[in-house]
């Protein structure tokens, strides 16, 4: 089914099968890591491993998006968005549901990899589809709509795998199998051809390299990174370890805790559309990056689960303005035949974070601390401090090279 391009309006198309595969798609990118977070502890004693063994879980899940992503935009780019979204939704399905038949750590990390495949453009292809199909305030509102359906995921989410897993370790893995269904409604609705007739490889990938240097892209690369390692590295890696250790919660006990992350992120994201015209974006993004800083020094000071929390609610804030300010200057930075391309970079970069993150956390807190606890309490610390960094230091960028005209 072809779908047009829609009108430059504020309102939300709810009669659009199109706005309902773009959120699908998010909401299983977002899928692979939170619906597993609250099950790593008990992973370690269901598979005999050690944290940073596990911390490998996640590791080989965003691996694949930082090698694959850009790929993934130049073949969206030339050869349409169907093509490259449909594949990819299903080997995520079938990856994932396949980890609950396995009972060797090993396959189970070679199928997270195959997962980590099909989840490397989603959200990527989800929100170059938003650039193509929508314009003006409505292309702003609907990338914030976007942004709240996925941290709505990603609150639920944590309950869903807590619960699940109080059933049996495995049947979270099964219920990855839903992007399967994804996959088949995409087929359906999205139109297959590129938006226009594709340049040469290469000419392609110079223009795009050209664009990818520019200093306000550099700012946004960098912010996307810092953001990202600190989330995935100090919040769903150390933070359910720590709690695990601290005060001896179960999975699902830790689920709710992370989900506030994403019920404050929902929240402010579903209402982007009014805060893009509050403040300019590298306002926002330094805004969010202190929010994450406050959030961690809260966690760090916090002496009960529910202050944690609490804590958790400010960084969901943060994540809820910084998030749709970057992918809205990465949208609107690139015209419609390398928008795809520019949007796998941004990916690429970001899953670099996801990847780092949780290795970097879990094996520094083994190696180089008389207890993992301590080790990821003062990390925790450290995070909140560099992301504060990375926030002002991406503004002072941004203010000087802004990516808007």
């Amino acid at each position: 089914m072809s779908q047009p391009t829609e009108t430059a309006t504020s309102g939300v198309p709810w009669t659009s099968w199109l706005l309902y595969v773009i959120l699908a798609s998010s909401l299983m990118g977002v899928m692979g890591v939170s619906l597993l977070s609250p099950v790593l502890p008990e992973l370690r004693s269901v598979f005999d491993v050690t944290d940073a063994q596990v911390g490998l879980l996640i590791t080989v899940y965003t691996l694949p998006g930082a090698l694959i992503a850009p790929f993934a935009g130049l073949a969206a780019d030339r050869f349409g968005r169907r093509r490259v979204l449909v594949p990819l939704l299903v080997t995520f399905g079938a990856a994932g549901a396949g980890i609950a038949f396995v009972t060797d750590f090993r396959y189970v990390l070679a199928l997270r990899f195959l997962q980590g495949v099909g989840a490397s453009a989603l959200i990527t292809l989800a929100v170059t589809i938003i650039g193509d199909a929508f314009e003006g305030t409505q292309r702003d509102a609907l990338i914030g709509l976007n942004g709240s359906a996925t941290s709505a995921g990603a609150a639920v989410y944590p309950l869903v795998g807590g619960a699940l897993a109080a059933v049996r370790w495995n049947v979270p893995f099964l219920f990855f199998g839903v992007g399967i269904f994804v996959g088949v409604f995409a087929l359906f609705v999205l139109d297959p051809t590129p938006k226009s007739d594709p340049d040469s490889v290469s000419t392609y990938l110079g223009r795009l390299g050209a664009v990818a240097r520019l200093p306000s892209a550099l700012a946004i690369f960098l912010a996307l990174f810092t953001a990202f390692f600190v989330f995935y590295g100090a919040v769903l890696t150390a933070l359910p370890l720590l709690l695990s250790d601290q005060f001896g919660l179960t999975s699902s006990e830790i689920g709710p805790l992370l989900s506030a992350v994403a019920v404050a992120s929902a929240l402010v994201s579903s209402q982007y559309g009014r805060v893009g015209q509050w403040r300019a974006p590298e306002e926002l993004v330094a805004l969010g990056f202190v929010a994450y800083g406050v959030s961690l020094l809260g966690v760090w000071l916090a002496p009960t689960p529910l202050l944690v929390g609490v804590a958790l609610l400010v960084f969901g804030v943060g994540f809820g303005v910084l998030i749709p300010s970057i992918d809205t200057t990465v949208v609107t930075l690139v015209s419609a035949d390398l928008r795809a391309g520019m949007m796998g970079l941004r990916t690429s970069v970001l899953r670099v974070g996801q990847t780092v993150g949780p290795l970097a956390f879990t094996a520094t807190a083994e190696s180089f601390f008389t207890s993992t606890a301590a080790g990821y309490r003062t990390l925790i610390v450290a995070g909140g401090v560099a992301a504060v960094v990375a926030g002002l230091g991406g503004y002072a960028l941004l203010r000087r090279h802004p990516a808007f005209a």
